[in-house]
């Protein structure tokens, strides 16, 4: 799917450039699926500000997604594959045999009457669902768990996916893009394919109000700023810190490590992205 890019017409127009929304095939949703959204700006309940440069977004509406994928053996048509404004990749609806209708991810070649499944034994395509013990070596899976029956976990952003290498001990081993292996348990569920808009990531946002609308507000240095907000901020004319970079908090903000591997998964971690 391609990049559309615009002629420049205005100085903004020159850099700026969106995915072509060729897959798409519905403007509106199907309302049961979809749920109010409370803004949230970045602050508490006691409205102070805890994550900053957020706010002022475009309302939007979230849609209900299934990422457990836990109807099984029941077919399942696409019937339209629609833009989610809560997430980088497209969504489709499916309507299953029995009547129900539920959101999932799409795939990069998802097209409207393809048919899906989930199950323990079903057919090695596109868009099914199996425990990871039943994909062949190779293959790109996405929406994957790492927890049976919690729902998929990871692979669920624009154009990602995971490669199977090896099996072993009731494990699964997963390749990432990023080079990492990590070890899966088998009979987690994974589903066959990589997920659609995988242009996402060549995006050029291009204005800073298009970046408002996302939510996401203006940043400013801290070189730029008064000794008493910043502790980089100060000084008699421009200065470049002068010191390790840090965060408003006085926290390094390169090269220290804040992962704690007592509570993280880091003992399935085979390789690890960084050498």
């Amino acid at each position: 799917m391609p990049v559309k890019s615009y002629r420049p017409v205005t100085p903004t127009l020159r850099y700026k450039s969106t995915v072509s929304y060729q897959q798409i095939t519905s403007d509106s949703p199907y309302k049961p699926l979809v749920k109010a959204k409370k803004k949230i700006n970045g602050r508490n309940n006691r409205g102070v500000i805890t994550v900053r440069h957020r706010g002022g977004a475009q309302k939007r509406f979230y849609r209900i997604i299934d990422f457990k994928r836990d109807k099984f053996n029941v077919p399942g048509i696409v019937e339209t594959i629609e833009y989610d404004p809560n997430r980088s990749a497209f969504i489709a609806l499916v309507k299953y045999s029995d009547g129900e209708r539920r959101y999932i991810l799409a795939t990069v070649n998802m097209t409207v009457g393809m048919q899906v499944i989930s199950g323990e034994n079903v057919e090695i395509a596109e868009g099914n669902c199996m425990p990871l013990k039943n994909i062949p070596m190779g293959t790109m899976v996405h929406n994957i768990e790492l927890r049976e029956k919690k729902g998929g976990q990871v692979a669920r952003s624009a154009g990602a996916y995971a490669e199977i290498v090896a099996k072993e001990n009731a494990m699964v081993q997963l390749k990432f893009p990023s080079s990492e292996v990590r070890n899966v348990r088998e009979n987690c569920l994974s589903t066959i394919g990589q997920v659609s808009n995988p242009e996402h990531m060549n995006v050029t946002i291009g204005s800073a109000g298009r970046k408002r609308h996302k939510g996401i507000r203006p940043t400013v240095r801290g070189v730029a700023m008064n000794p008493i907000d910043h502790p980089m901020g100060g000084g008699e004319g421009k200065t470049s810190g002068g010191g390790h970079p840090v965060s408003p908090w006085g926290q390094k903000a390169k090269g220290l490590k804040t992962r704690n591997p007592k509570k993280t998964s880091s003992k399935y971690i085979v390789r690890r992205r960084t050498k």
